[in-house]
């Protein structure tokens, strides 16, 4: 079991290969930031301690919210190259975004280091919560951090969430879902909801087009049909999983350029109406009603889709 204290992260020896050893091994904040001054990264992550959103436990979310504020000092003073490598801090405070709440004392505690702080993460999310929780904490962040540094979401990949997030105020994104849902043989594509094709289904097996016209991934650049690739994904040849992960990777770049470009033109709320209308027709044309969390989360970012 892992067990997170005051020093640090204590979890089982990865490189120890007998199964029933006990050999532990201790991830210090000072050690977390050694190790990435040693890789170079151009971004860094503060050590944070992350409880599960989902958890009920509001004494372990307080514990959690001040040991992140203290760990995050203990990183910038291990800190070895803040010229050239840019130590971010994380977000945390569970789904408490009431006046008062762990978010805000986390953002408080920021805002006093804002001086050292190069850029900020919004950690603790996509464990589950539902996307009413979700994109209060993420407006509440938003709202709460300066608008001259990058604000982070982590783990959060999917299309619509980006789409939506980047209104209230997101600027960066990480996520595996791109890749994992490609190895399960679902493209992303745009158009109307969920925005994906199950190339494994065998509504795809006598289907000669490429997965998405206009698209530079090696899928289909290289022409490889959605046929061909529902043929290779049910024989579960590893060349599939590589086709498909380059084509998604593609489309989420695709889709950020297309966002950052609307961003810059001014045009961003515009942008926004389209992707929504397109991905959601509604029942009365045969398609899906935009989410009631979609619909509030862009009134409060100042966009009403019965305006668009």
């Amino acid at each position: 079991a892992i067990i997170i204290s005051e020093e640090g992260v204590t979890f089982a020896n990865p490189f120890e290969k007998d199964a029933n050893s006990s050999e532990r091994m201790l991830l210090r904040p000072e050690d977390s930031i050694t190790h990435q001054n040693n890789i170079g990264s151009d971004i860094m992550m503060a050590l944070d301690d992350v409880v599960s959103s989902v958890a009920d436990n509001d004494e372990r979310f307080e514990i959690a919210t001040y040991r992140t504020l203290r760990w995050l000092d203990r990183c910038f003073a291990a800190h070895s190259k803040p010229q050239t490598q840019n130590l971010f801090a994380i977000v945390q405070g569970g789904l408490d975004t009431k006046i008062g709440g762990l978010r805000e004392k986390c953002l408080a505690g920021f805002r006093a280091r804002d001086h050292m702080i190069p850029g900020y993460a919004i950690g603790g999310l996509a464990g589950g919560e539902s996307k009413e929780e979700f994109w209060k904490v993420v407006d509440q962040c938003c709202r709460a951090l300066p608008d001259d540094k990058p604000r982070y979401l982590m783990g959060v990949g999917y299309p619509l969430d980006l789409v939506v997030c980047s209104a209230l105020g997101v600027d960066m994104y990480d996520c595996v879902y791109p890749t994992r849902t490609a190895r399960f043989g679902v493209a992303l594509v745009p158009g109307e909801a969920p925005g994906t094709l199950r190339l494994k289904s065998n509504e795809f097996s006598n289907d000669e087009r490429i997965i998405m016209e206009g698209c530079a991934c090696a899928a289909c650049k290289g022409g490889y049909s959605r046929a061909r690739l529902h043929t290779l994904l049910k024989r579960n040849n590893p060349l599939a999983a590589e086709l498909m992960t380059s084509h998604n990777i593609a489309y989420m770049m695709y889709l950020v350029r297309s966002m950052r470009k609307a961003v810059m033109e001014d045009r961003y709320k515009d942008y926004v109406c389209n992707f929504i209308h397109d991905q959601f027709r509604g029942s009365e044309n045969g398609g899906q009603d935009v989410p009631e969390w979609v619909q509030n989360a862009l009134l409060a970012a100042g966009i009403s889709l019965e305006e668009c």
